[in-house]
């Protein structure tokens, strides 16, 4: 009876002991382990077990919760050092917590720990923990070799579906998309059953290299192996028919969603309109905002999103103003990425009464401006040629503790030296010497260039190139268009080589230079120039045409070698299957009465038209006219 007596008082102690501790991990989990060395010295064993050892438990629990990591280590040491058993959940707890702390590394090492450090043999679940912290921090290669390690090599795990689910997910990323079929393939002889999860993560990699037809047969797989795809298999499909622009199979695969019984969710609505917004389908997209409503799936942020930018885009905000109110008729609450897009567009067609309208909404229904949306203001201000105005919103920006940007100031820089106000963008330019960026020194270089003060510009490229910010192309482009204006077109030369070192160069540049070359009579350099830019992939356009075709008429030459010029820069694209480049040639010949060869026209319409599709438009003709 005495020694019952014991007992309990001994097993009370521990139980009030422990409350305490999990007390004081709970009001300061950063402070040292709240353990006493010999608090449990005499503990009784009970099996493997010993009396104090779910204290340390719990300890791991909170720490590992809280997310202290020089605590939860010290547990760990103290636990070792009384050859207490370790358990392979605490290491699961640690894991976790060294992926919250941005760790990956230290959750390997513990892993390979566990064997002789703390006599804990891991299992498959310890494994596929430490791989899902290391793919989180996106360390595909390290999860790859780790798994190559422990599983291929010394064979210390067999794997289960979520391992060869998560290395299939790292092989995709890689890039690696035919070692993920292996590793697919192979699941079965590792008794393995591969579930929706795997295939969809299959078909997200298939999709992203533009093997869709593949992807696709991976969901016949499925159902001849009985394994029912979810939304997100169905999902994966879509999204990659969407991006390639292929709506009507997009289509089809809802419709074997439906026929499947999986209900449509706010991701595949999502993914629809979005592709619909890519082809320019903007009606149809708006009725499937409303087919989406009458489902009962609720639009989200990305759909309002999606759609209003897809109708700013086409210069439709007027109709994304009517969405965005129908939007708010449902209870919807517009953010400020909405509001930004619509008051951007309607900068850009020039109603700029109607987006201070929808800022002046904005304001009224309690949203706080944020740096987006002082952007946008600002630069649609200084489009219309009122940088004044702009700059007192800035001053308001300040005032409501929203602190200006590189972006921001490069917009009022911008509007002051479009209305020709170089003095005032200068001031900007040298108030702000501790928010400048590459966008900011560009737009200063393109605005003296453009008002002739090159001297100037070149002082700004050097401070830039001093403080060790790249150039841009526009910054290249601007500087090389001063120069040549000025005539100093050997020393655009130069620029434009250590350009092309640096940045591609566009077509603008190359005209700038052709042009400059054309105007000091070195028409045959300007003619290497053309050949460098149809080689490194730049097609001419209209412009460059109308430089070689005015120097043409000022040598005297007859309409016929004009023609004959263009006539070969359309064989040339031909030859190099740029399809766009000739067909935009042939529209300027059309714009200059001169007429292709027939030769010529047979080449660019063959390229351009799918010979399956000419077939089929002449046959329908052909029945038009026997039917007539």
């Amino acid at each position: 009876m005495p020694l019952l007596c014991a007992c309990a008082i001994k097993q009370r102690f521990f139980s009030i002991r422990f409350l305490q501790i999990r007390h004081l991990c709970a009001i300061n989990p950063q402070s040292e382990p709240p353990i006493h060395p010999h608090i449990f010295k005499s503990a009784h064993k009970f099996g493997s077990f010993r009396v104090g050892d779910s204290t340390f438990y719990n300890l791991i629990h909170n720490f590992a919760k809280s997310g202290d990591i020089l605590s939860l280590e010290n547990v760990f040491t103290q636990m070792k050092h009384e050859q207490r058993v370790f358990i392979e959940p605490l290491f699961i707890l640690a894991f976790k917590a060294y992926g919250k702390a941005d760790k990956p590394d230290k959750a390997l090492d513990l892993f390979h720990k566990m064997w002789v450090g703390y006599r804990c043999t891991p299992t498959v679940r310890s494994f596929n923990s430490v791989v899902n912290v290391v793919i989180q921090h996106g360390l595909f290669d390290k999860a790859l070799d780790f798994y190559t390690c422990v599983v291929i090599r010394e064979k210390r795990v067999s794997p289960n579906v979520l391992t060869c689910n998560l290395i299939i997910k790292v092989l995709c990323k890689l890039g690696l998309v035919d070692r993920a079929i292996e590793t697919f393939r192979e699941m079965p002889f590792r008794k393995c059953t591969p579930d929706a999860f795997s295939y969809s993560t299959l078909m997200d990699g298939l999709c992203k290299e533009d093997r869709i037809d593949e992807a696709v047969c991976l969901l016949d797989e499925m159902h001849v192996e009985g394994c029912f795809p979810t939304a997100v298999t169905f999902n994966v499909l879509i999204n990659g028919l969407c991006k390639k622009g292929d709506l009507a199979r997009a289509a089809k695969i809802v419709e074997n969603m439906f026929l499947k019984g999986c209900i449509p969710n706010e991701v595949t609505y999502n993914t629809l309109i979005h592709g619909l917004c890519l082809k320019g389908k903007l009606d149809k997209a708006v009725s499937l905002l409303d087919r989406m409503v009458s489902n009962k799936c609720i639009p989200n942020d990305v759909t309002y999103g999606t759609l209003l930018n897809g109708l700013v885009k086409q210069g439709r905000t007027v109709d994304g103003a009517s969405v965005l109110a129908s939007m708010e008729q449902r209870g919807y609450k517009a953010n400020e990425f909405v509001y930004s897009t619509l008051i951007n567009g309607f900068f850009r067609e020039g109603k700029p009464e109607l987006a201070l309208n929808v800022w002046k909404d904005m304001i009224s229904k309690g949203l706080k401006p944020n740096i987006v949306l002082y952007s946008t203001l600002v630069d649609g201000l200084c489009r219309e040629m009122k940088p004044d105005k702009a700059k007192d919103i800035i001053s308001e920006m300040e005032k409501m503790g929203c602190k200006p940007n590189a972006f921001v100031f490069s917009s009022l820089m911008k509007g002051y030296f479009s209305t020709g106000n170089t003095d005032k963008a200068l001031d900007v330019w040298n108030e702000t010497v501790g928010v400048r960026n590459e966008v900011s020194y560009s737009v200063v270089i393109h605005g003296l260039c453009g008002n002739g003060k090159v001297k100037e510009a070149t002082s700004v490229w050097e401070d830039m190139l001093s403080k060790g910010y790249k150039p841009d192309v526009i910054a290249y482009t601007s500087m090389t268009h001063g120069l040549c204006n000025n005539g100093f077109v050997e020393e655009g030369l130069k620029l434009f080589n250590q350009m092309s070192c640096e940045a591609k160069p566009d077509v603008v540049t190359y005209n700038i230079l052709i042009n400059g070359l054309c105007n000091n009579g070195c028409v045959s350099r300007a003619i290497d120039l053309l050949n460098c830019m149809i080689d490194d992939g730049c097609d001419p356009d209209l412009v460059t045409c109308n430089i070689f075709l005015k120097t043409l008429r000022t040598q005297v030459v007859s309409l016929e070698d004009g023609s004959e010029f263009l006539e070969e820069l359309v064989i040339r694209l031909h030859k190099k299957n740029r399809v766009a480049g000739a067909c935009n040639i042939i529209e300027v010949m059309l714009q200059k009465y001169f007429v292709p060869k027939a030769s010529t026209w047979e080449a660019v319409i063959q390229q351009v038209c799918k010979p399956n599709k000419i077939r089929a438009a002449i046959d329908r003709c052909w029945n038009n006219v026997y039917v007539g």
